[in-house]
């Protein structure tokens, strides 16, 4: 299989940055470095401006004018709830690069809307029109792109250092490698296939890359982020159900459903019964307004002939883990630079413990991470290739990935795919296992998730499954990062609950790194409100 992957390709293209993945974070790397004067490829499961959870829907974006007290209440507002992991540093310049862009689309005719005092509202973006313009923006730059061409492993040099990649197209069955000076990954984090809205194609790929050419992962026991949901629908905006009443069947009330830990008590009462909403709390200006901002929100009730502020729903919460939590790769400095030379990372693919903490939710800071992670992951990374100069492109590579690609058993029988990643998710979905964490629960789930990855890891995969074979690679070796963070993270912060020791500890306020695919490790990272902290390489834990 790997002599396949690595020699027979219809498609061999020289880049200077090649990008994997399209969203936000993608097409801002992608322009930033085509603005560095670099020649750039960028490579999309999908289609690019369409695929992933922020073309799905309108976007808040994290957009504070530079007056420092609207800026220093942003920066405050949600420190205690991340557990005081956010680094103000890199809070200062995500604001600040991320007020120049959003002006920036303005500039190229993004139509934001104008406020009730006649100013432009820049706070939200739809996600249609956003990445439509992104698209144009990078195609006009001279983005190369390429649709429906997930990649597959990441290249190296004889040096270790990161070379490119190579992938395949999902319509043709035709293999691609792009040699590259520097590679970006902005593939999104991991949902592992739940269903929420635009988020089935995030399974993890960029880490599972990554991790396979030596990075390491930061944060990802923040990673059980659950989303609300009609019990019949994917759409998993939250917004609207701060104007909700949550219900037990008979129509009572359910006590602190709406408060601030109302996720919590809701996921506590889905472990006993259902649980119904009803968005009576919004009043008639209200509604109409709401429908204008989320039109797709509407559209499940609209279909199902439900009117959710005059009926109950059935709703549910679905498992959106590093998508809306906040672990990924591990960035080492200001230049969003992985921990293996020409690789960066952008997005929701990279850590967001640095502006976030411990907690996010869909949007807002996610938003201006990958505006702004993208911006300087792009410019970064034109500035490494173009230094490395022509023989960037003349390099022997060799690719990297393992799991299913490269398997240690000769003669093992393929494994059925999506029995495969419903066994994964039979770990990760269950509230009382990811939501609410014991260390028992923790343990048992992660014994047989290292049974799962030693299968995927050792096993030849047929060519019409590998693309689902690395997904399912990807998922299993994400959730065994996620729980061996989980595990040495003995407290509670931020989005991490773990009963056994329900309180946070102020001994514990540091960042936890991971890593490693067949045996997987975990040391600290001490926590500091410096860039400085970033370059350390962590104590053993």
């Amino acid at each position: 299989m790997l002599k396949t992957l690595v020699n027979n390709f219809a498609l061999n293209l020289q880049a200077d940055v090649l990008v994997i993945g399209g969203g936000p974070a993608g097409t801002w790397a992608a322009w930033s470095a085509m603005s560095g004067g670099a020649r750039v490829v960028l490579v999309d499961k999908g289609y690019c401006g369409t695929s992933g959870c922020a073309a799905a829907s309108g976007n808040g974006v994290w957009y504070v004018p530079p007056e420092a007290e609207a800026r220093e209440t942003a920066m405050a507002s949600r420190e205690s709830l991340g557990g005081f992991l956010a680094n103000r540093s890199w809070m200062k310049r995500v604001l600040d690069q991320t007020f120049t862009n959003v002006n920036l689309l303005a500039d190229w005719g993004y139509p934001f809307p104008i406020d009730d005092q006649g100013k432009p509202y820049r706070r939200s973006l739809q996600g249609p029109e956003y990445m439509r313009l992104m698209r144009r923006q990078i195609q006009r730059a001279g983005v190369k792109i390429l649709d429906h061409s997930p990649a597959l492993e990441l290249l190296v040099d004889e040096e270790g250092k990161v070379a490119g990649a190579t992938g395949i197209n999902r319509q043709t069955s035709e293999k691609w490698r792009v040699i590259s000076g520097a590679t970006i990954i902005a593939t999104g984090g991991c949902a592992f296939l739940s269903k929420a809205l635009g988020c089935n194609i995030l399974t993890g790929d960029g880490y599972l890359m990554a991790a396979e050419a030596g990075a390491e992962m930061s944060g990802m026991e923040f990673s059980n982020a659950y989303g609300i949901s009609p019990a019949f629908s994917s759409v998993t905006k939250t917004l609207f159900y701060n104007w909700a009443t949550f219900t037990y069947e008979d129509g009572t009330p359910i006590p602190g459903a709406g408060s601030q830990r109302g996720r919590s008590v809701i996921a506590e009462t889905l472990l006993q019964q259902p649980v119904y909403a009803i968005l009576d709390q919004a009043s008639e200006e209200m509604r109409s307004s709401m429908r204008l901002a989320q039109p797709n929100f509407f559209l499940p009730f609209d279909r199902a002939r439900i009117d959710p502020f005059t009926q109950r729903f059935r709703i549910t919460l679905r498992l959106e883990g590093t998508v809306r939590g906040t672990g990924g790769i591990r960035i080492i400095d200001e230049t969003c630079a992985a921990s293996v030379p020409g690789l960066y990372a952008a997005g929701d693919a990279a850590t967001r413990e640095l502006i976030c903490g411990g907690f996010t939710g869909g949007g807002s800071h996610n938003a201006a991470w990958a505006i702004s992670s993208g911006y300087w992951a792009g410019n970064s990374a034109a500035e490494y290739a173009l230094n490395l100069g022509q023989q960037a492109n003349q390099r022997r590579v060799r690719g990297v990935g393992e799991a299913a690609l490269q398997p240690k058993a000769e003669n093992a029988s393929s494994p059925n795919i999506n029995e495969f990643i419903q066994a994964v998710q039979t770990e990760v979905f269950p509230y009382n296992r990811n939501y609410f964490r014991t260390e028992k629960g923790l343990s048992d789930s992660l014994s047989r998730l290292d049974n799962l990855w030693q299968i995927i890891r050792d096993t030849q995969i047929e060519d019409s499954q590998l693309i689902r074979a690395r997904e399912a690679a990807a998922m299993v070796a994400t959730a065994r990062w996620m729980y061996n963070s989980a595990l040495e993270r003995k407290e509670t912060r931020g989005m991490h609950k773990h009963q056994d020791y329900p309180q946070q500890d102020a001994n514990q306020q540091h960042y936890l790194i991971s890593g490693g695919l067949d045996q997987v490790w975990v040391k600290t990272q001490p926590f500091s409100n410096t860039n400085k902290s970033l370059l350390t390489t962590g104590a053993a834990a």
